[in-house]
């Protein structure tokens, strides 16, 4: 059995991330479907995870991609948490997330919304969007309207107020192709139906062609009528190997958000490569252990919730040390953003904006040298950059929190 090594994986993945070298010629949609998506809970560290894996790309750039050009999109995605998406990927992601088994009820009787319920509401979500964007309060009052007063009991608490009960569908309405998030009307967000398909569903750059189905299999993961693992779930998990490998069906599991039992399920399916990695058994992609002559290098500012660290794994690899206790929230990555350094993070670190100054603060904890302190200031430099500011740096405490 082939031997990986962490700095072997630690290399591909920053290559594979366009965080080795920012990629030259790309665009928005290519960076985001080689990073399995872009968390865009805070859009704006979105814009940044993004613009840092291009050359010479802003803010304003991502933003056209998404609201002008429509090569993004923004809906749920894994966790059910908000992704940006290539729009040429879509139906291959909701081929995928469909198939996703039911997970642990989040809510108590009462609350929680019956199998059938959920799928009512599904079915208006999918009509009353249809060439329309409407606001959350006008999509409540259309749903309500369309499948009856209980979807509009107050149920669900939520930031210290109560939501109505068919909000607890919308990541599944995702997930099924009934919504995506359409442009801001104003200071307020508003959802829209997806768009067309393109004429091949297949994920960009997908490593083996994608092939039929559609959201009408079963939670368990098979086809109507057939036996056998859902195309779209098993190319996912093709793609996220390709970013992220090697890996185990538990690692993927936590990034998609399923049971471990179904991503084992989906391993056999798929048919990797088994590899010997730190002391244990991971997958790869059949005849992808290459790794980079060079070791892992170089210094990177990641923003909230950046896909290197959310989908990376082992934790305790790319989180050493004193940056396991400083960088991660309750062992949740992603919450602080983080200096990267040679792959692994060695601090954390924050930036205000004031006016067309940009503020940006590192906390290192690890001694910077000369050369990483002078990469440092490049990044930072960068970072004003995609923000389209003047940026100051500060080395010292991060008093910010963790996101939630």
């Amino acid at each position: 059995m082939i031997e990986l090594s962490w700095p072997q994986v630690s290399a591909r993945r920053l290559e594979r991330q366009a965080l080795a070298a920012p990629r030259e010629g790309g665009t928005p949609a290519d960076v985001v479907a080689a990073m399995c998506g872009a968390h865009a809970q805070v859009m704006s560290a979105a814009e940044l995870s993004i613009a840092l894996r291009l050359d010479g790309v802003t803010r304003a750039d991502v933003r056209r991609a998404l609201w002008e050009e429509r090569s993004l999109v923004k809906t749920y995605g894994p966790r059910g948490t908000v992704h940006l998406l290539p729009a040429r990927d879509l139906p291959s992601w909701v081929d995928a997330l469909s198939r996703l088994p039911l997970g642990h009820h989040a809510f108590p009787d009462g609350v929680r919304m019956t199998a059938g319920q959920t799928a009512e509401v599904i079915e208006a979500i999918r009509v009353v969007l249809d060439g329309r964007e409407l606001t959350i309060d006008e999509l409540g009052d259309a749903v309500v309207g369309a499948t009856g007063p209980w979807a509009g009991d107050l149920v669900m608490p939520a930031f210290q107020t109560m939501w109505p009960r068919w909000r607890q569908a919308m990541a599944a309405a995702a997930h099924h192709g009934a919504l995506v998030f359409g442009p801001p009307r104003g200071r307020k967000v508003t959802y829209t139906s997806p768009p067309p398909a393109p004429a091949s569903p297949a994920l960009s750059g997908s490593v083996l062609p994608m092939g039929g189905g559609g959201a009408s299999g079963h939670a368990d993961g098979t086809t109507p009528g057939g036996g056998g693992a859902v195309d779209g779930a098993v190319e996912l998990l093709r793609r996220y190997l390709a970013g992220y490998g090697p890996a185990t069906p538990e690692q993927f599991a936590q990034w998609i958000g399923a049971p471990r039992a179904w991503a084992e399920g989906l391993f056999e399916a798929a048919g990797p490569q088994p590899v010997s990695f730190q002391g244990g058994t991971a997958w790869v992609l059949p005849g992808d252990t290459a790794a980079p002559a060079q070791a892992p290098g170089g210094v990177r500012l990641l923003p909230y919730f950046d896909a290197y660290v959310v989908a990376g794994r082992p934790r305790e690899l790319l989180y050493p040390g004193a940056a396991r206790r400083r960088a991660l929230a309750g062992g949740q990555a992603g919450n602080f953003p983080v200096l990267l350094v040679d792959g692994t993070v060695a601090g954390v670190w924050h930036q205000r904006r004031s006016g067309r100054r940009i503020h940006v603060t590192v906390e290192a904890l690890r001694p910077l040298t000369r050369a990483q302190r002078g990469e440092l200031d490049d990044q930072v430099a960068r970072v004003g950059e995609i923000l389209e500011g003047r940026p100051e740096l500060t080395l010292g405490p991060v008093t910010v929190g963790p996101h939630a």
